[in-house]
């Protein structure tokens, strides 16, 4: 890793001025503070796509791009459609055994079968402990299990987060294989009938309020979708799923202790019944797109994304993602002034807002299966997905460290702002797998995502942190997630800087940063 130090700073201090931990950001505040505010006013309803506040969404983006300088990064247009499907559940009943489940408050439940009413009657209940098929880690909770026509419980996560084993998976890291899509799609691919995730607060990383608002009203997914799923998905709270257990005459504790350990499976002599009636709709999405042509090398990119959806509105709620992600779309907004603004680069870069992050990253997994330019010329993706409100930090933090080369930008980047690289303070959340660069990973290309750590700049900084963390505490796709006057961007500013100065290095370069040996995308854009 030396001579990528060596050859990295050079082209960083060629490209900007050294970073001074006190200076003045050359990004404007107010105009990354008006972004956020109007993406996450009442009037977008949420920003849901394919509603009225998606097209508000678009209009506001196209306006902004277009006054920036920027042109349109597909053909002669901002927009890239994204073919949909939306399923809203009118009703869902599930029965386990002698027990009805209570929608919303025991369970949650949807489908993405292409018919208004779907059953599953009579189906043999099957505990699969992860419910995770890993060869590369010698796991399989499948193993010799037919479970065609069946219902299965899954727990959380991975087995490495519940053991702490760092031999197993990757320890307290989530890995893919943690996450409720992977386990889904499993499920499908298994033949289940049915399958229902285990809800628990810390391994989710989110409590069961975030099920109820995320995994109701309508559900999205891509309209030539290839992805297998079971007839029905869905969750157990953590109380329903122990009253399951226990009608079985198990304990799910000692159960989940045992899965740990090595794959298993019990069955749980239960019958599973549940129905659900729906409507479907096709649909439109839009990602936006915009382009700063390269002097040099146009045919060569880098990219920056952000997700602009939220969840939308229900009854008279209003999810207003100020957080998550008006201000992460406000900062790509501020990068792409700024690179407007100063001289072109080599190479060309892309400014890509996804849609449908919150539905399982829709958006960016369309771009990443249709990209405007064939993916092996991008050299590396920048990714922002909410952004630091909390203000300056001392440290800063990459989320999934260690996967590619591309990290070393960043590293040195912040390190010429006098800060330090710190881990991530809940690794098991599995955020590296969670935002929208994963669509491209997945494809081969370097892709970093990354925020402001844990250390305050300063005791006043730190009270104030501390404040607003009560305030905002439970806000996460909740009505509360709205803009706030009193926030102090200096923090976003501080990482929008680091962002810049690593994004400017790599397009004023020939680097073709690659994945790791220790990553488990190695093998598709091998480090050399």
């Amino acid at each position: 890793m030396k001579w990528i130090l060596l050859l990295l700073f050079p082209l960083l201090s060629a490209c900007v001025p050294l970073s001074q931990p006190n200076a003045p950001s050359p990004f404007n505040e107010a105009q990354l503070r008006a972004d956020i505010q109007e993406l996450a006013s009442d009037r977008y309803q949420g920003r849901l796509p394919t509603t009225e506040g998606e097209d508000l969404t678009l209009d506001y983006l196209e306006r902004r791009f277009r006054q920036i300088g920027l042109q349109p990064g597909n053909g002669d247009s901002y927009r890239q459609a994204v073919p949909m499907k939306r399923f809203h559940t009118q009703s869902a009943n599930l029965s386990l055994g002698e027990h009805t489940y209570r929608y919303l408050f025991d369970m949650v439940l949807n489908s993405f079968a292409d018919q208004a009413e779907v059953t599953v009657e009579s189906s043999d209940v099957v505990f699969v402990g992860y419910g995770i098929n890993a060869p590369e880690y010698g796991w399989n909770d499948y193993a010799q299990l037919d479970v065609t026509g069946k219902t299965v419980v899954i727990l959380v996560n991975d087995p490495g987060y519940a053991s702490a084993d760092p031999a197993l998976f990757k320890g307290g890291t989530m890995t893919y294989y943690g996450r409720w899509d992977y386990k889904f799609a499993e499920a499908g691919r298994q033949g289940a009938a049915a399958a229902l995730i285990i809800h628990d607060t810390k391994p989710a990383s989110y409590p069961w309020l975030v099920v109820q608002n995320s995994w109701t009203g309508p559900q999205l997914d891509m309209a030539d979708s290839r992805d297998p799923h079971p007839l029905l998905e869905g969750w157990l709270s953590q109380t329903a799923a122990k009253r399951l257990f226990a009608q079985a005459g198990l304990d799910l504790l000692a159960l989940a202790e045992r899965a740990q350990q090595g794959p298993t499976a019990v069955s749980l002599n239960i019958k599973a019944n549940a129905r659900i009636e729906q409507t479907i709709e096709h649909a439109t999405s839009h990602n936006m797109v915009a382009l700063l042509p390269g002097s040099q090398s146009a045919n060569e990119e880098v990219l920056y994304t952000a997700h602009w959806d939220h969840i939308g509105a229900q009854s008279d709620k209003i999810y207003n993602g100020a957080m998550d992600n008006a201000t992460g779309i406000a900062a790509l907004l501020a990068l792409a002034e700024r690179f407007a603004s100063g001289t072109p680069p080599q190479r060309s870069i892309r400014f890509l807002a996804v849609t449908g992050e919150e539905q399982g990253l829709l958006g960016s997994r369309y771009y990443a299966a249709n990209p405007i330019v064939p993916l092996e010329h991008v050299a590396g993706l920048f990714n922002i997905d909410s952004t630091n409100v909390y203000g300056k930090t001392r440290d800063y933090t990459l989320v999934g460290q260690g996967q590619s080369e591309l990290e070393t930008l960043l590293v040195v980047a912040a390190q010429r702002q006098g800060r330090t690289i710190a881990p991530e303070s809940n690794p098991g959340a599995g955020g590296y797998y969670r935002s929208d660069h994963f669509s491209f990973v997945q494809k081969g290309v370097p892709s970093v995502y990354a925020r402001g750590g844990q250390t305050p700049w300063d005791q006043e900084t730190a009270d104030y942190k501390a404040q607003l963390r009560q305030l905002q505490k439970g806000c996460y796709h909740n009505t509360c997630d709205i803009y706030r006057p009193e926030w102090d961007m200096t923090g976003s500013l501080q990482d929008i800087q680091v962002y810049f100065e690593a994004g400017q290095a790599l397009a004023n370069s020939a680097y073709w940063p690659g994945f790791l040996p220790a990553s488990e995308f190695h093998s598709l854009r091998p480090a050399q």
